[in-house]
């Protein structure tokens, strides 16, 4: 191991070589291993050491279930590595897919526009340069302007690509949705090819998690989607022209839904026979 090489994690999984030389094992099986990962590497020590270069990964994500052996396992990592494709499971797998992004992307230099897109309007920022950092609950961005953009991973609405003119060239970008406060923004990532295959896979990791097959009604959605242009909740009944004792009705169903959360709460009072008095007499002295 060279002196700027580092150990990111060490620990027991397995992995399955699904593809050698370009063909599918229909007869591979899980192997029981000891996972090395490190800066530069990701070393698999079983009977033998089988070791990938970071590097020479070309894409990260792919789902390889040539068998009942690869497919009985929901969680791995598949990488393509030329006419290879090897499969890794680990324990805590969560945490090691996360090491690995971070093995892979942390320090990493990127082009970012941001915000591209604020409550829906274009805003004409320019592309800046950017170091990135995965941890376990966001995607962080440090511009050289000194600005910080931080994407929470559980607060990923959509993830698009894009080919276009970008930082002086065509290249293909990266658009997320995400948000600042209560507002929707898109923030737009471009660079390395390599980069962008890792990071788009952490970022649809996101979507994924926040994905639902949830049916809404005509209001329910207009309610989503005013409050997504950032619309005040107070002033939603207004804006979709319905009854407030219904749409807090559709907020109750949404926050179970979990499409949307309580900020604050809003206290709803009214007058005791003492308070009227109090008023009254307010109201006498004056």
């Amino acid at each position: 191991m060279s002196n700027s090489e580092k150990k990111v994690t060490d620990v027991q999984g397995r992995y399955m070589q699904a593809v050698a030389d370009g063909y599918e094992r229909d007869d591979a099986t899980w192997e029981s291993c000891r996972i090395v990962l490190t800066t530069e590497r990701l070393v698999l020590i079983s009977e033998g050491k089988l070791t990938i270069p970071l590097g020479d990964v070309d894409e990260i994500g792919v789902r390889a279930d040539v068998n009942q052996h690869a497919a009985g396992v929901a969680s791995y990592l598949g990488l393509s590595v030329g006419e290879d494709v090897v499969l890794v499971s680990a324990a805590e797998h969560d945490e090691f897919e996360t090491d690995f992004y971070h093995a892979c992307l942390n320090g990493e230099i990127l082009y970012v526009d941001h915000p591209a897109v604020e409550g829906g309007v274009v805003q004409g920022t320019d592309w800046t340069k950017a170091r990135i950092r995965i941890t376990d609950e966001d995607v962080r961005l440090a511009l050289a302007n000194g600005e910080r953009v931080v994407i929470e991973r559980d607060d990923i609405g959509e993830v698009e690509t894009d080919e276009r003119q970008a930082a002086g060239e065509e290249r293909r970008i990266i658009e997320v949705e995400h948000s600042e406060g209560e507002i929707s923004v898109e923030t737009h990532v471009t660079g390395d090819a390599y980069d962008l295959s890792v990071l788009r896979q952490v970022l649809e990791e996101g979507v994924e998690r926040n994905r639902a097959d949830i049916d809404l009604g005509p209001v329910e959605k207009q309610v989503v989607m005013a409050l997504h242009s950032g619309v005040s909740p107070f002033e939603i009944p207004e804006f979709v022209g319905s009854e407030v004792a219904e749409i807090e009705e559709i907020f109750d169903r949404l926050i179970e839904l979990d499409v949307i959360e309580v900020v604050r709460e809003r206290t709803e009072v009214e007058m005791t026979a003492r308070g009227r008095s109090v008023a009254g007499d307010t109201m006498g002295e004056q």
